[in-house]
Formats: structure tokens, sequence, C-alpha cells
């Protein structure tokens, strides 16, 4: 039976609990969706009418603009939150303590603050006049430019203080250091979680709504409140069809992340042996054969080991 440190194989009385467990637990799970779909079912939010309101090309055409706003405000907050992490990183490791308490300071203050709360007061003006765009950019950007510093800063303390103290032999700067060498192992070894981040960010972009933004969930909930069907708000229906989107595009995020990890791998490390080249002054020579004797030529002629007095190879 093998072990490691975090974990034992399981026995079998243990093995059979894990296997009760699992039977439980997943006809738990599908005797609650049996039973909120046979709810639904019986308050008529199956009935085909409310579902044909997605046949309309105008609630379409919604809905793909409110997709693309909000790839949009991904886009834009994901680029700025992993360009303020490294900035947010270098300063967390300097070695002048104003700059780095300051990061510390930046960091805690806005891992704390409810994004809600940061996206909200940039909004109405804190700091100037924004557009519900950019305060819902920028708020992203900031609260996971954060969490992404924490991220990186970790990567780097993971490498191997041997291959930064040989940097350093080598007369390089720390900028050179950092730059070169701890970055990018830090950014390939947390590569997975930098991007399991960036899914919380297309998740959180949903909080749009609340400032008016026109994304996925403000763009359903102006479908549901404006398109009734029989006296009847298919608040379900949009929630479902644009949850549906959400859940299709974190998916697509965490497959690359995966693929990723996967192909980080697989990939060779090193410095590969290389092989021998031909002289460039006497080409073919290793392809001459071998001496068939000790110290004799293949022409049959003496070699150095067949003149003890040393005469071959001699001018006169």
């Amino acid at each position: 039976m093998s072990a490691s440190v975090l974990f034992d194989a399981p026995g079998p009385k243990a093995k059979v609990r894990n296997r009760i467990y699992s039977v439980v637990g997943t006809a738990a799970v599908l005797g609650l969706f049996v039973w909120v779909v046979l709810r639904l079912n019986e308050k008529g939010e199956f009935e085909g009418a409310l579902w044909d309101i997605f046949n309309y090309s105008g609630i379409r055409d919604n809905i793909f603009e409110a997709l693309l706003a909000t790839l949009k405000a991904f886009v834009f907050a994901g680029v700025l939150s992993l360009v303020f992490a490294v900035v947010l990183c270098v300063g967390r490791l300097s070695d002048h303590r104003p700059v780095r308490w300051a990061s510390v300071i930046f960091i805690d203050l806005f891992r704390s603050i409810p994004l809600l709360i940061t996206i909200f007061a940039l909004w109405v003006g804190i700091v100037g006049d924004m557009t519900p765009f950019w305060a819902l950019v920028v708020g992203l950007a900031i609260y996971n430019g954060c969490v992404q510093a924490e991220v990186l800063r970790a990567g780097v303390n993971a490498v191997p203080k041997g291959q930064r103290e040989a940097a350093y032999a080598l007369g390089l700067t720390k900028t050179q250091v950092t730059a070169g060498i701890l970055f990018p192992q830090a950014v390939r070894s947390m590569l997975p979680t930098i991007i399991s981040q960036l899914v919380v960010t297309l998740k959180d972009t949903s909080l749009g709504y609340l400032i008016l933004y026109p994304e996925l969930l403000y763009s359903a909930r102006l479908i549901a409140n404006n398109t009734p069907v029989n006296g009847t708000y298919p608040f379900v229906q949009t929630v479902t069809v644009v949850g549906a989107i959400y859940i299709g595009l974190c998916l697509a995020l965490s497959s690359l992340a995966t693929w990723i990890e996967k192909r980080g791998r697989r990939t060779k490390t090193g410095i590969a042996v290389a092989a021998a080249a031909e002289p460039a002054e006497a080409p073919g020579v290793l392809d001459a054969a071998a001496p068939e004797g000790p110290g004799r030529a293949e022409d049959g002629s003496k070699g150095p080991d067949d003149d003890p007095k040393g005469t071959v190879g001699k001018s006169n």
C-alpha cells in the first residue's frame, strides 16, 4: 500500500464508505434536480410560449450585443489586472521599504473592500467622472490585480534560491534577475491559477448591471421585465439562457487553463547535448576507421607508438 505525506491510501472499509457516500450524494443531487424541475413544471415555466421569445430577432440581437459588451469589459479588465499585478508584485518585492509598504497597504486595502463597493464608488465619481464601462473595468482591474499580484509573488518565491544566487554571482542586476529569470518561471508555474482568476473576473462582470452597464445580466433583466407572455414574466427562461452562456464562457477558460497546464508538463526542459560536428579544418575525419593495431595507421605506416625513439613526425 503506497502512501504520501498528505494522503493515506484508503483501506477496504474506507473504500466501501466512499462508495456509499458517493451513491448517497449523487442520489441527493439528482433528487434535488428532479424536485426543482417538478416545481417549475407545476408553475408552467416549461410552456413553449415562454421560450418562444428567444426566436425573436430583437431579443437575440440584444443578447448578442450584451455578450459583446461583457467580453469587451472582461478583456480590458483582464489585461489591466495583469498589468497592475506585475507592478504591485514588483513593488511588493522591492528592497525599498516605502515602496514595499505602499504596495502591501494597497493590496490589503482593495482585497478587503467588497468589489461592488469599489465599482459603485468609481461610478458615482469619487475619483472623477467615469462611464459605467470604465467604472466596471477599473474596479475589476484593481481588485483582481491585487489578487494576481499575490499569485505572482507566490510564484516568484517558489523559484529555488540557488538560481537567484547564481544569477547575482554572474553579475546580473536585480532587474535582470527578476525580468529574465524569476518572472518567466513564476508565470509558467502559476499560469493555471492566473487563468482561474481570470474566470472570476469574467463572472464578476455581471456586477455591471448595478451601474447600468449593458452586459448580459442587465440585458436579461430588461428582457424579462419588458416581455410578458400571457401575464407571466419570463425570468426563469432568461436567467437559464444567460446562465448557460456564462457557464459556457467559464468552461472555455477553465479548459484553456487545463490545456496549458498539461502542455507545460509535457514541455521538455534543460539543454540537450549537441551531436559531434565535423571539424572545419578536416571534414570527414570523424568518419575515418579506427586503427587496426595500437599506434598503426590504416595505410600500415608507423604511428607514434611504434617509434620508441620518437623519430616519427620529427623534422631534421
